[in-house]
């Protein structure tokens, strides 16, 4: 078969060139030009004029958006309760789901765990893997306990081999591990290339929705953690999902970024163990520090991953700095930590200038949520005067630059966790207070940030 022509597209305006420059030559710009397969020239039945559109294809029926039935996704469960949550309930025919994370962080692990359930639930799976030989992806299944398994395994990069396989075995669900050590034939750029990467997965994805085959990517991801390749490869995918978490920790977080089946920063809570990944049923137990007495610095939260409360340890440090006082951050925005130190100086008469100031999210959670804002601030104020707060406190409740305490969304959920594991007292904005008292739980509701202050002072 012969290849079709190759040309190369900049990047910036869209010019073209017959072969790789390093500098485009209709603009200028530097390291622009990208390779993509050439369009046929013009012909017989392509369009020569801007009028005559009807020469090129027929017009297709239409119909109004109320006249067209609404039906609910079938999703198959693949097995694992946490990846199916992030999922949005399971595996979806024909969906495209494009998974990355730090090198050794797990993805491989969990993708063989779940395609081993499916095959035994009755659906036949194909795990296309191009980074390791099958002797290696057998010895990771004998460790996970799992080597009796029969799903199918082909150790290939190139893409027009896997389709073809793809086509004569006629899987349910296919695996690519990776999408970046894939190449097609009709390129002659390397794999992992930004137009190899576009090109195979524009391939894969339409012969995913035009079989109903669903396909898994696992994607390399850059320095920054962002996913390696071009931005077109998560638009043209179903479901994106990070693997967040610390190597050196047990435990893992799976987030979804988008997801066109179900909630968007749905997470998913591991540990890794002998035998591979297992949900964590009681992630809150995780994030949660066990201290034997109340200690100064620490305030729990409850924040909102997805669909699920989360409680939340939040703990600050502060001690006497140069001239030059640090703000740290970790797990939170460095930047919103600055403007509550400014907010708490202004109306709550706490000064930190002179002070380092360390702050922590424990267990290595990402809160992104400004419902974070009272507990960092409350957690500053009890490391600064050395006073710890009371056994079974919480607080949640965005704090805004003068000084109101605004409400979190789903408060109710919240307080209902919090009560759940046995929280007995909790400041919060008024706006979030129940109606109904919640058995257990001691509400403060305050508007402002100095009222929250007034009431942990109460408390001794």
């Amino acid at each position: 078969m012969a290849k079709d022509k190759t040309t190369f597209t900049c990047t910036e305006c869209g010019g073209t060139s017959p072969r790789w420059l390093g500098k485009c030559p209709s603009c200028g710009a530097w390291n622009t030009l990208i390779e993509q397969v050439a369009e046929a020239g013009p012909g017989k039945n392509r369009l020569s004029a801007p009028q005559g559109y009807a020469g090129l294809a027929h017009a297709q029926p239409v119909m109004p958006l109320a006249a067209i039935e609404a039906q609910d996704v079938a999703r198959t469960p693949s097995g694992i309760e946490e990846l199916d949550r992030v999922l949005g309930g399971g595996i979806v025919e024909g969906g495209v789901v494009l998974i990355g994370g730090d090198p050794g962080i797990g993805k491989s692990t969990l993708l063989l765990q779940a395609m081993d359930a499916l095959q035994r639930a009755g659906l036949p799976a194909l795990y296309v893997t191009g980074e390791e030989s099958g002797a290696q992806v057998a010895l990771r299944s004998r460790r996970l306990g799992i080597d009796g398994s029969q799903v199918q395994l082909l150790a290939e990069i190139q893409l027009e081999k896997i389709l073809a396989t793809v086509d004569a075995t006629q899987p349910a669900v296919v695996v690519i591990d990776s999408i970046q050590t894939t190449y097609s034939d009709q390129l002659t750029s390397a794999p992992g290339s930004v137009a190899q990467v576009r090109e195979c997965a524009a391939h894969l994805t339409r012969m995913a929705k035009g079989t109903g085959i669903a396909v898994i990517l696992v994607g390399h991801v850059t320095k920054e953690g962002a996913l390696a390749g071009p931005r077109v490869l998560e638009h043209m995918v179903d479901t994106v999902l990070y693997f967040e978490g610390d190597t050196h920790s047990q435990f893992r977080l799976v987030r979804a970024i988008k997801n066109r089946f179900g909630a968007v920063n749905e997470i998913g809570v591991f540990a890794m163990t002998e035998k591979g990944l297992k949900g964590v049923s009681n992630p809150s137990a995780i994030f949660l520090s066990q201290h034997s007495e109340p200690v100064p610095g620490s305030c729990v939260m409850v924040t909102l991953e997805g669909t699920r409360p989360m409680l939340v340890e939040i703990q600050a440090l502060v001690d006497s700095g140069g001239p030059s006082p640090r703000r740290l951050s970790v797990g939170l925005d460095k930047d919103r930590l600055a403007m509550l130190l400014a907010v708490l100086h202004r109306h709550a008469g706490v000064a930190c200038m002179d002070q380092d100031v360390f702050v922590n999210a424990v267990g290595g959670v990402r809160i992104s949520e400004p419902a974070a804002d009272l507990a960092v601030m409350l957690s500053i104020t009890s490391s600064l005067r050395g006073k710890a707060l009371p056994r079974g406190f919480l607080a949640f409740g965005e704090v805004g630059l003068a000084g109101e305490v605004r409400p979190a969304p789903r408060g109710q959920e919240r307080l209902k966790e919090a009560a759940k594991l046995g929280f007995s007292v909790a400041v919060v904005p008024k706006a979030n207070a129940p109606k109904k008292p919640i058995e257990g739980l001691t509400i403060h509701a305050v508007e402002r940030v100095e009222e929250a202050m007034n009431v942990v002072r109460g408390m001794g």
